[in-house]
């Protein structure tokens, strides 16, 4: 989790106890991080406005004041493109006009660094279907952190590292740059990237992605067209959040 979603998560943990408190030891914990970068992050928070207070004695805490702290509506980049991708694979629905133009106002309303990353994560993350199809059953995307390894990944734009089993159940490490999320072939789910292993654009089945973990190296800028998939007689398209 990057710092900016876990100041986020921060707050909302907080809120949903309120007027309780958790200790900065069971926020680390619960957060994965030192007990120092939970004092950083509350001590950012404050100074920001947010309305967290220190409670003394073995056993306080933070807290956070329920009442002051209902800010506007807000979505991470994420969050506006899981509910694109979400209305994507719903089809035609009652009310699905009405989805579509809530989220619309759902990105309009998004800071305009915000707005932008949402949507160059939305061409990220792509889905195919076949002519006149209706889709097809989704399957399960595999272990729980690679598929949120993918999504840092993708948002931060980073270089990941995999254990990838072939068709055949070999096993490769190799470090690959994430390009495109793609959905709905045969029901699976996909990441398409440059592999550094084969030096060219190469196809990994989410749930034959044995272990995925997020580098700190930046990916270098490759075109977005470069990591089109040719899918026989089957339509890609996009996420869209406009």
């Amino acid at each position: 989790m990057n710092r900016t979603d876990r100041l986020y998560a921060l707050v909302e943990d907080l809120r949903a106890i309120a007027p309780r408190c958790r200790s900065a030891r069971a926020l680390a914990e619960r957060f994965e991080v030192s007990v120092r970068t939970i004092e950083r992050d509350i001590t950012a928070l404050q100074e920001s406005g947010v309305p967290i207070y220190a409670e003394p004695g073995r056993k306080g805490g933070y807290a956070i004041d329920k009442k002051m702290s209902l800010p506007p509506l807000n979505f991470s980049p994420a969050e506006a493109v899981a509910i694109a991708v979400a209305l994507s694979q719903a089809g035609d629905q009652p009310f699905g006009r009405h989805a579509h133009s809530a989220l619309r106002k759902v990105v309009a309303a998004m800071p305009g660094q915000e707005g932008e990353l949402a949507r160059e994560l939305a061409r990220r993350v792509q889905l195919v279907r076949r002519p006149g199809g209706d889709g097809e059953e989704s399957r399960p995307l595999g272990p729980e952190h690679v598929s949120r390894a993918i999504e840092e990944a993708l948002l931060r734009r980073r270089v990941l590292r995999l254990d990838y089993a072939d068709a055949k159940g070999a096993l490769t490490s190799r470090d690959v740059e994430p390009g495109v999320f793609l959905g709905g072939r045969g029901g699976f789910w996909y990441l398409v990237a440059w592999c550094r292993l084969r030096d060219d654009v190469r196809v990994f089945r989410l749930d034959r992605i044995a272990a995925a973990t997020v580098t700190a190296e930046r990916c270098p800028e490759r075109p977005l067209e470069g990591f089109a998939t040719d899918v026989p007689e089957l339509i890609v398209h996009g996420t869209l959040l406009d």
